[in-house]
């Protein structure tokens, strides 16, 4: 099924700095953002957790970039979703193809960092997509749902529904490969369709973005397919004018 309703989705950007930034970017974003108008495009700028509580966000929302499992306790280093909702943030990423691999973070773990985020009332931004060897050996679709199906499990399709997916392929994160325009709706569309057979209202509505080496110069290609409804941008999200571009692009 690809989407007739695609129109109908609000384009949304998000911006991941990982482990970058400064008061001094936080000031240039804040100027930067602040001065523009996204029209249809919501805008998200997910930053480290130290710098949620140093902008003055009125064009765009701030977000984290990774949330406990928990909601307190002896878990030294861990930053809960209350406390994150306290410093003014409205998303979180969960799941980050980063997280999984340096964090040995599990679908079980991604699930429930997604819970917790809504309960918190955050949008978790849950990101899925496959390595290079599974790209490969042409099972990728099949790796991709099954990530995004224990979420849904875990939460039931009614409170899956406030997520925002991101497909991350993580052999195009960082390393100047992108996926095309093709490649990524068709994994889009293929989870989309996995959705539908839960429910085709929350499958119509679910926002899915593409994150992998996007940039001003293809984002409007990418962000063209039907399926494909934003962005998680990586590097280009540390570079005011390329962030707006892609931002504008969407």
């Amino acid at each position: 099924m690809t989407s007739d309703m695609a129109t109908e989705r609000k384009s949304l950007v998000a911006g991941n700095w990982k482990l970058n930034g400064s008061s001094a970017l936080v000031n240039e974003m804040n100027q930067a953002l602040n001065a523009c108008d996204f029209k249809d495009t919501q805008v998200v700028v997910c930053v480290p957790s130290v710098y949620l509580g140093q902008f003055s966000a009125s064009s765009f929302d701030v977000g984290a970039q990774d949330v406990s499992s928990h909601e307190s306790g002896a878990y030294t280093g861990e930053v809960s979703a209350d406390m994150l909702a306290e410093c003014g943030a409205k998303w979180v990423i969960v799941g980050h193809s980063e997280r999984r691999t340096y964090h040995a973070e599990s679908n079980a773990v991604v699930a429930q960092k997604a819970q917790r985020a809504l309960e918190a009332g955050l949008i978790p931004i849950v990101c899925f997509g496959e390595e290079e060897s599974i790209r490969d050996s042409g099972d990728y679709v099949e790796h991709c749902v099954k990530q995004v199906a224990v979420v849904v499990e875990h939460l039931g399709i009614e409170r899956f529904a406030q997520c925002v997916l991101a497909y991350e392929p993580v052999w195009a994160i960082g390393t100047g490969k992108t996926a095309s325009p093709e490649q990524a709706q068709e994994v889009h569309q293929k989870v989309r369709e996995f959705i539908a057979q839960k429910s085709a209202e929350v499958a119509d509505g679910m926002r899915i973005l593409y994150g992998g080496s996007v940039k001003a110069d293809n984002a409007s290609e990418l962000f063209s397919q039907p399926d494909v409804d934003g962005g998680l941008i990586g590097g280009a999200s540390l570079k005011a004018d390329d962030f707006k571009a892609i931002c504008q692009s969407a």
